[in-house]
């Protein structure tokens, strides 16, 4: 099982129940967070999750769950190999870092061969939502204080071109995810991310319910690590990084610990939604290399040649650093109001120590501050044709929050009928610009209102909810076996020949997070599971459920899951059928 973790940690691990209904919350209970308490600062940081070792994640992979174990996988050495232009707002290497945005067709070192499948990709149906979106993402680094995403009128404002004049009402979510880094983070000030709510009403009070709410930080919440292509999740204890295990939470339908399930605005009255820190870690160590004082003998199974000594009494080293903050929250609002997502500094304190920014230093900054810079690369025209094209990232109103589909032969079916043995086909997902598989659908979401350099279209739908219904059907006079499983071939904006898949794993992760999947067995029972997936560029896929559907039988299967920050699109949802029957054990729910 994993190492104990604290009562805070635990609880946010354990996933509870939402609490009932209360009472209104008072305006100074909104910052009693554990992480934005001044009791809590007062007496220390809250202690962080012991280090997860490799024996660790390992059992908590053969242990998270009541399911049969998944079969181990013998990975490849990870390398330092980079797909060439990588693409998607989120190109990641397995460590976790982000690439720029830019996304002509991949271009792959020579040694990765790669697979085509000569199978039909199909248009998913349906269409997003009309649920607007507070969609805050660039600048994606923050270094300094400043206004990340205002939809607060601009009169008034000292900066009025950072406030973008659009005001929530009825049901609405909030994403955010941005990384601090600093340089020298021993002298850095933690920096906080805080999201303000605004009722403008003159005489009504405003309610607003927050439905589903998390946040969590890459270190220590949810640290980027490896773990198997795929593994039973249905407790919720496995996650690799911020955006995968938010994305969980919210899957599940869970507010997590601290948000308050309601809040009042007075007319006029602004309130903290969040006031949370981004603490940045101070590493000893740079490229994983140990760092030793002179005095120390080095481990006699360590070369001498790799390791830097230090002079006695020499400072600790101060290298680089990072931390990243995912936050997404459902909401419902009785009438208009304006929301803001900025960062700052914590305040110093007299004593030299930090203090927790308060409301009137959100509102001052507000009112006076401007743009937070350095500023993302500007984005390409979506009509371009230039080799590269760069995305952008999200910083504005995105209109779509649940894509809500039943794949069906036609819009007039109400049946899905499964391929012929030893075939498949795939529909799309988080399809985007030179990234259609030739099916012409992109499927980010549109902006209702942004900044001029920022992304012309929510590319990546990060924090969409995809709810699938799959009503398979078999018309053969035989049973036939049938396969889903979520993929991620190399994007192309072509399919002519087919998906192309790698032979060997590429060390280019493009898909963290957790994916549900419903049906009944084939033993006709009521199953739910949920998954953790992870994939790199161009693979293949494994299993979510395997059934054998009888002569003439038709069998619902639902797929959903909540498009995580951590992962780069697209990806395709691919039903396969076996060219003989496979033996399923069936699972009950735990």
């Amino acid at each position: 099982m994993l190492p104990l973790l604290t009562s805070f940690v635990l609880a946010q691990q354990s996933i509870p129940a939402p609490p009932p209904e209360k009472s209104p919350v008072p305006e100074t209970q909104l910052l009693s967070h554990p992480l934005t308490s001044d009791l809590d600062i007062a007496n220390g940081p809250p202690l962080l999750a012991e280090p997860q070792n490799k024996a660790a994640i390992a059992a908590a992979v053969d242990n998270s769950d009541s399911q049969p174990p998944v079969k181990n996988r013998k990975e490849r050495p990870l390398t330092t190999t980079t797909v060439a232009d990588a693409t998607g707002p989120e190109s990641q290497t397995t460590q976790g870092k982000n690439q720029s945005a830019v996304a002509p067709p991949q271009r792959l070192p020579t040694t990765l061969r790669e697979l085509v499948y000569p199978q039909e990709v199909r248009p998913l149906p349906g269409s997003l939502d009309a649920v607007p979106v507070f969609n805050s993402n660039s600048p994606e680094v923050i270094r300094k204080s400043g206004i990340l995403l205002s939809t607060f009128p601009p009169q008034g404002k000292r900066h009025p071109k950072a406030h973008l004049n659009f005001p929530f009402q009825g049901r609405f979510d909030i994403f955010s995810h941005h990384i601090v880094k600093t340089d020298r983070p021993r002298k850095t000030p933690t920096f906080y991310k805080g999201i303000v709510l605004y009722n403008p009403s003159q005489s009504k009070t405003i309610t607003i319910n927050v439905m589903q709410a998390a946040s969590y930080l890459g270190t220590p919440d949810a640290p980027y690590i490896n773990l198997p292509p795929i593994a039973p999740n249905n407790v919720g204890r496995l996650f690799s990084g911020p955006g995968g295990r938010t994305a969980d939470q919210v899957l599940r339908g869970q507010r997590q610990t601290h948000w308050p399930s309601r809040i009042y605005l007075k007319p006029r009255q602004s309130k903290m939604l969040a006031n949370l820190p981004v603490p940045v870690p101070v590493r000893t160590t740079a490229n994983n290399d140990p760092v030793w004082p002179s005095r120390v003998q080095p481990p006699v199974n360590l070369t001498t040649t790799s390791l830097t000594t230090l002079p006695p009494n020499t400072p600790p080293p101060d290298f680089p650093s990072s931390n990243t903050r995912s936050t997404l929250a459902r909401l419902y609002a009785s009438g208009p109001v304006y929301v803001a997502s900025l960062a700052m500094k914590a305040p110093a304190r007299p004593n030299g120590g930090e203090g927790i920014p308060s409301k009137q230093d959100w509102e001052s900054l507000l009112l006076k501050g401007e743009l937070l810079e350095p500023r993302d690369i500007k984005p390409s025209p979506l009509s371009s044709q230039a080799p590269k094209f760069f995305y952008g990232r999200v910083a504005g109103v995105s209109r779509g929050s649940k894509w809500r589909s039943q794949l069906t032969d036609s819009a007039e079916s109400q049946q899905l009928t499964v391929p012929e043995p030893g075939s498949g086909f795939s529909y799309g997902l988080s399809l985007l610009n030179r990234g259609t598989f030739g099916t012409a659908q992109i499927q980010s979401a549109p902006m209702l209102v942004r900044y001029p350099d920022t992304a012309y279209l929510a590319h990546g739908n990060y924090g969409v909810h995809y709810d699938l219904s799959l009503p398979l059907y078999n018309p053969s006079s035989e049973p036939r076996t049938v396969t889903v499983l979520l993929q991620t071939p190399l994007k192309d904006n072509q399919a002519e020949k087919g998906l192309r898949f790698l032979r060997s794993p590429s060390p280019n992760v493009f898909f963290r997070g957790t994916v549900r999947v419903s049906y009944n067995d084939d033993n006709n029972t009521p199953t739910r599971q949920y998954f953790h997936v992870v994939q790199t560029a161009g693979h293949l896929g494994d299993a979510l459920v395997t059934l054998t559907l009888k002569p003439k039988e038709q069998r619902l299967v639902n797929v959903d899951l909540v498009y995580p920050p951590d992962a780069t699109p697209p990806q395709v949802l691919t039903v396969k059928a076996s060219k003989t029957p496979a033996t399923f054990r069936s699972t009950r729910r735990p």
